[in-house]
């Protein structure tokens, strides 16, 4: 084991602070990445807010870029001073049938998260991001390609992978018309994803501020969910709608809005239960579905796409000192559109 400095929580609801964090020393399989930049997700707030008391204390992050620090003897096709990437999943039993087809977000086992998660080897709790180092098996560790900006590429691995997947699973692309709802960490990427991948893409926001902004991402149009009969006038508009925004909505505008054989896909989890009228599916033929994360193929996938059309976060970078109010405007919406924490800051402020 050796230490390094990470950023944790040492309560729910405590602001996070320099901590010393052992990481393992690498296995054979192992490559040792000296983080530069890591994402702040909501799922990271809500975790260091309201998480288990037992985990704490508790280090967050779990989108991140990097550099290779050092490699296990069986690693050979990476080497330090390589660009590469981490997200949200570092382990998984890589024997279940969803394993084998590249889908390890969903392991039957269920995958080890990159915080408040068991080394399946070792034991112990994981723990994330906001930190100088991560040690994480070569199987979960993804080149970064040349060409992407370091800050604004972290949050992929989360919000890009999570808003990917669907896109690519539900059949985005030429001919097809994609509904974006919301515009915000998620939002502005699924625009990005869904305009690459040839698809007529619509943001869909209650807020007329972010029309302009929606079509600089590359919506094609815009659609004010504030105007009551504006999804009335969306009937049978959308093969693919993304719901990126976390909030409970009233589904049934928006499933009148999907095509038939449409699919409404929660990206964002809202915290409550959801009521639907099932005629709403049966005419039509349409369905709701989950995403949450993506494999190691569609992330892999997801980089290369990113790095041919150019595609990043738009980022407010902040030192690990800031992580906290990080944090609390992230829970007020005040951010345009990710924040990214410069770890390269923190390596003077071990404790």
């Amino acid at each position: 084991m050796h230490e390094v400095t990470g950023w944790a929580a040492p309560a729910p609801g405590a602001a996070p602070q320099p901590w010393t964090v052992e990481r393992r020393d690498p296995r054979p399989s192992d490559v040792v990445v000296r983080i530069t930049h890591c994402g702040v997700c909501a799922t990271d707030r809500h975790a260091l807010a309201g998480g288990d008391p037992a985990a704490f204390p508790l280090v967050a992050g779990h989108e991140m870029t990097g550099v290779v620090a050092a490699t296990g003897d069986e690693v050979t096709d990476l080497a330090p001073g390589d660009r590469v990437a981490v997200g949200n999943i570092v382990d998984s039993c890589r024997t279940c049938a969803p394993c084998r087809a590249g889908r390890e977000n969903d392991c039957d086992a269920f995958p080890t998260l990159t915080y408040g998660g068991e080394d399946r080897v070792s034991g112990g709790t994981t723990q994330g991001g906001f930190s100088t180092e991560i040690v994480v098996d070569r199987h979960f560790v993804y080149a970064l390609p040349a060409g992407l900006d370091p800050a604004g590429a972290a949050p992929l691995l989360c919000a890009g992978i999570t808003t990917w997947a669907p896109l690519r699973r539900f059949g985005a692309g030429p001919g097809t018309t994609v509904g974006v709802v919301g515009v915000g960490g998620l939002g502005h990427l699924a625009i990005r994803f869904a305009h690459a991948l040839g698809a007529e893409t619509v943001a869909l926001t209650s807020s007329e501020s972010k029309a302009e902004a929606a079509k600089a991402l590359g919506a094609d149009d815009v659609v004010l969910t504030r105007d009551p009969d504006a999804l009335a006038r969306q009937a049978r508009r959308f093969d693919v709608l993304l719901d990126t925004t976390g909030h409970p909505l009233d589904l049934a505008p928006y499933l009148g809005a999907l095509a038939v054989d449409g699919t409404y896909v929660l990206a964002g989890i809202p915290p409550a239960t959801l009521a639907i009228d099932p005629m709403s599916l049966v005419v039509g033929e349409k369905r709701i579905a989950g995403t949450g994360s993506g494999g190691v193929p569609a992330t892999r996938e997801m980089l290369d796409v990113a790095a041919e059309h150019g595609i990043v976060a738009d980022v407010e970078v902040v030192g690990p000192d800031r992580l906290g109010e990080a944090m609390d405007r992230l829970g007020r919406g005040d951010v345009r559109f990710r924040f990214v924490v410069d770890m390269a800051q923190s390596d003077t402020a071990r404790r």
